[in-house]
Formats: structure tokens, C-alpha cells, sequence
């Protein structure tokens, strides 16, 4: 059993114009102290400003992060396409309810989508009365979702399908829980549904289940045609379809960027499997969906290219688009052959950008987003760049690309950290997936790179293997030192972001991975929540700051920052002691006395836990997570107690102005304006 969560306790004195804090978490027995020091500079000038949007998010769609999960689709397989475009086909996950002597089901191509041909045939046996009788709540066809839909109680679901059938239907339209239990239905009979017709209505649900199912059921004997069978609750983020518990994890980041939809999602393993935008715009209705031939799931691709943009804005963040260009895992298009890629892709930047009354921004506009998007970034492939064809794919993009939208920054795959790129390039895109130990070092990996040409974007970073387990204490730490070299060397880095994003636990093909969930819970790893520690670094100041220790296991950054809610100035000061020691801090801030720090206000964030392989889970969902303390007494020197593995935050309140004023005495005193 895995010892319990303490939360660290702070201990508070004062000793003259020292104020030390110790932080000691239950259970941990440390061997030695070591002393350091870090003095920082809150008044120099030139300021060095971190970019706008260092830390940033990168969605794949790897571990069913967006099918049946930011998407909130609730029916898997809507469209009867997964199995194939040759019928008969698997309809899996829909199953089927009742027997061969009341109900045979079948698929066929006689959809009225031209783009998805496969529908649901139902030859209904059995009937309300005669020699055949339906079973008691018919017979009929359910689909359980991605492994249970969440139905709750006073919740309103809008569940729309398209039928045709040879004679007048009588339906149920139901969601089941997992005992049976109903807890919505809806009736329907339609008399004219000789020809394709949309049924749409809204369920509101009597009864709770986190896992349920959608079922249609009939007991009149009829042979019955069923295509696009769609579910989503009401309540989604701004109606535009996200699940708005995963959306708000999202958003409590305050992400500088989002980068998507990969990955290797967006080569493919072969092309003809590769993310296609164009087939996942328009009518959910319309788009054929495609198989993820990399991360082996199918998707109906409702959350297309409109719906990431879409993301991006409701986020208040950067879009970063990842463009296919040309080279599949397995396959590379010849350069002589690309044209149509490149004309492809520039239809999709002006998808994006394009004017209301331009071809593909009319197409943007006709599904209710009249005003562009404010695309500025294009990723030209993804993790290609050994690959042969890559850099003449590569200018044939870049140079299509800057002809048309020379505003546009272009990110190739080419890393430029030890060598200069030999073509054009905005900035560069770099991996990291390595042990919690090469990741901590790597703090370093930006120090002595040149600060001409373009600049890093560390796209996908994550401590990996046995060490890290499902995401645990020691992935966070070895991270947050990363990002702390990171933000020290941020001219020469201008974004970063984790990878994976998401997962489902009921298919957690990559692990570990930023956010956990299922169909009605979520929680974020340590690794999340260290990522809450650098949201403030966005637009920030960076200080000069002076870390002197013995130990190569600690690092350290400062920044001051602006709360942009509360309009109050903050510095901030992040430590990671990595090793198995405590540490005593000093820490000493020049260029600003005591008169100038407000102590209420200030105040010190801690992220450990009492063993480094800690996990959170659904039970312990903040077994490891942010504890934050009051800083009393706040001083512009002060001594810490680092307990070992560690991570802490220090926010020290500024006061906006300070004036003193004469007493009767003749003593000043300070007061703030």
C-alpha cells in the first residue's frame, strides 16, 4: 500500500530581519543539510521579458484524448464507418438486442451521406402481437459509448439519428444504466419515412450512471434503416461541444498555446490514413471519419481542424496547426508530386484566415465563425526531419507558404540547439522523451546555444519509462527542472509544452501523460500541477538571478509578474531540489527593501509528497499536488528548509507605492498609495 499523503507544514519565526521557513513532509528521513545561497536582482534594466507564450499545451489525438474524451460525443462509431467501406462490416461497439428469430442486423451502403455510404440495416421480426412476440422493451440496437456514457440526473442530452423505412415506425429512444435502470426515453412515430429523414430531440435524464448506454429499440415489425447516430449533452463548453470538466483543466493552466492535432496522429501510418482537414469540416454528418492507424482507434473526426481553432479561441490561446506534408510514417511523397499537398494546405490557412467572402473563409463562415482565426503558427511535419524527402518538402512549403502569408511563422522539424539549420526557418522544433535524471540535467541543454537564428520550440517533453510510472512525483520534479532551464534560457527558447495531454484510462496505449480520465472523472498527475507553477512565466520579466550551491541537484529561476485578475505585481522565485538532501536557502533580492514587499499576500507554494514514486488516482485525485501557505513576515532576505525532491514557489507580494510621511514626532513611516 502506498503510504499516505502529508502535506507539508510550515513552521514560521522571526530572527531580526531573517524569516526562515522550514518544509519538512512526513516520513522523509534525509541523510545530510547542504547550504545554498540565490540572490536575484528585482531592479535591472534592460528588462528580459519571457516570451508571451513560453508554456503552451500539445493535443494529440493519442489515448482517446479527443474521441471519447475533450470531444463529448458520447456515441462511438455514429456513423456505422469503423468497420470499413465494404459491407457487410463490425458495427462493434453497437450491439445488438434481441436473437435471430426476433431481429437481424446488417449493414449496407445505402446511406444518403455520399462521403460515409455505410448504414444500419434492422429486419425486425418480431411484433407486438401474432406468433412472434417482441421480448418485453423490444428489440434493437445500443452503443455503450467509449466504455460507459455519463448520464446524470437534471442533465439534457440532445440525441439526433437519421432513419427511412419501409413501413410507419414506432421507436424507443432510451439511455440504460448498468443495472438496467431506465433513465431517459423518448418516443417516437413517424408515419413518413419512406425517403431519409433527421430525427433530433432532447432527453433529460431521471437517473444517474456513469455507465451507460444509448439504445434504440422497436417492437413492431418493420425493416428499419439507421445512419449518424449522435449524442451530447447540453452542457458543453460554450455549446461548442467540448467536455467542459476536461475543457476547465485545460483552462486552469492558462495555456500561452495549443498545438495540434499531433503527433504522429497527424502523419499517419500510411497517408491514406493520415489527418485529413479537409474531411473534418462541414456537417458532423458529412465527415467520413478516418482510422488513427497509429494509435489503432477509429475516429469520427467531430473534433476536426474548425473545432481545434475553435479550441484555441475558447482557451484564449495561440492555435499552433501541424501540417502533413507529404510523408506519412512509412511512406514520402516525391517533391515532383507535391503541388497538390501545398495548394492543400494553403486552402486550410485561408480556411482559417481567410475573409468571410474568400472560397474556404465562406466555408469557415457557413459554420457560424464569420471572423478569421488568429492562426500565426504552421508546423511543417513532425518529427522528420532525418527523413529523405523532408527538406525539399519542406521549402515547398515554406516558400508557398511565406508568398502568401509572409506574417505566418514557419517551424521546421530540423533541430538547431548545436548546429545551424541549412534553410529558412521562424523557429525549430525539438523532442525530449528521456530518464528523470538526463531530463533534470537538461536544465542546461539551452545555455550555450546560439542566441542568432531561430529560436526552440520544445514541442513534446516528458520523462518516460518504468521510472516514471502512471506519472508520479519524480516525472514532475526532473520536468520542472527542465522548464526552469528552459525559462532561463528563454531567448533562445520560445515555447514549450508537455506530451502526452490526455489520457483515458481505459486505453492508456502512452503513458505517462499530463491529465487522467474517464467518462465522468478526471484528475491531473504531478506533472499537471508543476505545470500550474510556470503559467505565470508567460509575458513575464525574467531576473538576473545567482544560484551557488555544492550540489548539482538543485536549480533555480525568479521572474516578476503581473496577476492580470488582480492587477497585482508579484515576484516569484522556483526552486527544484532534486537530490535526497535538505537544503538551506538564503535567498537575498536586491533592488528591493522590506518597505516595498506587502507580506499579506506573499506567499509559498510547495509540490512534494512523502515518496518521489507517488501517484495521484480517482480515489487520491490531489494525493500529490500545489500546497500553498501564507508567508508571513515576507522579507526581501530570508532562509528556506528545502525538504529533498522538492519544488517550491515563493510569491512575494509588491506593494504598488510607497511614500513616507513625517509623524508629530518626526519619525517616518511608510503607508502605501
Amino acid at each position: 500500500m502506498e503510504p499516505k499523503y502529508a502535506a507539508c507544514v510550515v513552521l514560521a519565526f522571526s530572527l531580526m530581519v531573517i524569516i526562515t521557513y522550514y518544509l519538512q513532509p512526513h516520513g522523509v528521513v534525509a541523510d545530510a543539510t547542504q547550504t545554498a545561497s540565490l540572490s536575484l536582482n528585482a531592479s535591472q534594466s534592460p528588462a528580459k521579458k519571457i516570451p508571451e507564450r513560453m508554456f503552451g499545451l500539445a493535443f494529440e489525438e493519442i489515448n482517446h484524448s479527443g474521441a471519447g474524451g475533450l470531444w463529448a460525443e458520447l456515441v462511438s462509431n455514429r456513423g456505422f464507418e469503423a468497420g470499413g467501406p465494404n459491407t457487410p462490416s463490425n458495427i462493434s461497439p453497437w450491439t445488438i438486442i434481441g436473437n435471430e428469430t426476433s431481429i437481424l442486423v446488417s449493414t449496407d451502403r445505402s446511406s444518403c451521406f455520399d462521403k460515409n455510404k455505410v448504414a444500419l440495416q434492422m429486419e425486425v421480426l418480431c411484433d407486438v402481437d401474432g406468433d412472434n412476440i417482441c421480448p418485453t422493451g423490444g428489440v434493437g440496437v445500443y452503443n455503450p459509448g467509449y466504455w460507459g456514457m455519463n448520464i446524470e440526473k437534471g442533465k439534457r442530452y440532445r440525441v439526433a439519428f437519421y432513419v427511412r423505412s419501409l413501413q410507419p415506425i414506432e421507436m424507443s429512444v432510451s439511455f440504460i444504466g448498468s443495472k438496467e435502470q431506465k433513465l431517459a426515453t423518448y418516443d417516437i412515430k413517424d408515419d413518413d419515412v419512406a425517403e431519409w429523414k433527421k430525427m433530433e430531440m432532447v432527453l433529460e435524464a431521471y437517473g444517474s450512471d456513469a455507465n451507460s448506454r444509448l439504445q434504440l429499440t422497436t417492437s413492431k415489425s418493420s425493416t428499419i434503416w439507421l445512419d449518424q447516430v449522435s449524442a451530447l449533452p447540453l452542457d458543453t463548453h460554450n455549446g461548442h461541444g467540448f467536455r467542459q470538466d476536461l475543457f476547465n483543466m485545460l483552462a486552469a493552466l492558462k495555456p500561452g498555446f495549443i498545438r495540434f492535432p499531433g503527433g504522429s496522429y497527424v502523419e499517419g501510418g500510411r497517408l491514406m490514413n493520415a489527418f485529413r482537414w479537409r474531411e473534418t469540416i462541414g456537417a458532423w454528418e458529412e465527415r467520413p471519419g478516418h482510422f488513427n492507424d497509429v494509435w489503432q482507434y477509429w475516429t469520427d473526426d467531430g473534433l476536426g481542424y474548425f473545432e481545434y481553432l475553435q479550441l484555441a479561441e475558447d482557451l484564449g490561446t495561440s492555435p499552433i496547426w501541424v501540417v502533413n506534408i507529404g510523408i506519412s510514417r512509412n511512406e514520402q511523397v516525391d517533391n515532383s508530386l507535391l503541388m497538390p499537398f501545398v495548394q492543400d494546405t494553403l486552402d486550410a490557412i485561408e480556411f482559417a484566415r481567410g475573409d468571410a467572402s474568400s472560397t474556404m473563409g465562406s466555408a469557415r463562415a457557413a459554420m457560424g465563425h464569420p471572423e478569421p482565426f488568429d492562426l500565426q503558427y504552421v508546423a511543417a511535419g513532425n518529427q522528420d526531419c532525418w527523413k529523405k524527402n523532408y527538406r525539399g518538402s519542406y521549402m515547398k512549403f515554406y516558400n508557398a507558404i511565406k508568398e502568401a502569408y509572409p506574417d505566418i511563422k514557419i517551424i521546421t522539424n530540423c533541430d538547431a540547439s548545436a548546429a545551424v539549420l541549412d534553410h529558412p526557418a521562424d523557429l525549430y522544433d525539438y523532442h525530449v522523451y528521456t530518464n528523470a535524471n538526463s531530463m533534470f540535467s537538461m536544465a542546461h541543454n539551452f545555455d550555450h546555444t546560439s542566441r542568432n537564428g531561430p529560436k526552440a520550440f520544445v514541442s513534446e517533453y516528458a520523462v518516460t519509462g518504468g521510472e516514471a510510472g502512471r506519472g508520479n512525483m519524480l516525472k514532475a520534479l526532473a520536468e520542472a527542472g527542465f522548464l526552469i532551464g528552459l525559462e532561463r534560457n528563454s531567448d533562445a527558447v520560445e515555447m514549450a509544452s508537455s506530451a502526452p495531454l490526455f489520457v483515458n484510462v481505459n486505453d492508456q496505449r502512452f503513458n505517462p501523460d499530463a491529465i487522467v480520465f474517464d467518462s465522468s472523472k478526471v484528475y491531473g498527475t504531478p506533472t499537471y500541477w508543476m505545470q500550474h507553477l510556470f503559467k505565470a512565466s508567460n509575458g513575464a520579466t525574467l531576473l538576473d538571478s545567482t544560484l551557488q550551491s555544492p550540489s548539482s541537484s538543485l536549480t533555480a529561476s525568479a521572474i516578476s509578474w503581473t496577476d492580470a485578475d488582480s492587477g497585482r505585481s508579484y515576484i516569484r522565485v522556483k526552486v527544484v531540489n532534486f537530490g535526497g538532501n535538505r537544503v538551506n536557502l538564503k535567498l537575498s533580492v536586491e533592488g528591493l527593501d522590506n518597505r516595498s514587499i506587502e507580506s499579506a499576500g506573499s506567499t509559498l507554494t510547495t509540490l512534494t509528497s512523502t515518496n518521489v514514486k507517488d501517484e495521484n488516482s480517482f480515489k487520491e485525485p490531489k494525493k500529490v499536488s500545489p500546497v500553498i501557505n501564507a508567508l508571513k513576515n515576507a522579507s526581501n532576505k530570508m532562509t528556506f528548509v528545502i525538504p529533498p525532491y522538492s519544488f517550491i514557489s515563493i510569491d512575494l507580494l509588491r506593494k504598488s507605492h510607497v511614500i513616507q510621511d513625517a509623524g508629530s514626532n518626526g519619525v517616518y513611516e511608510s503607508r502605501v498609495i
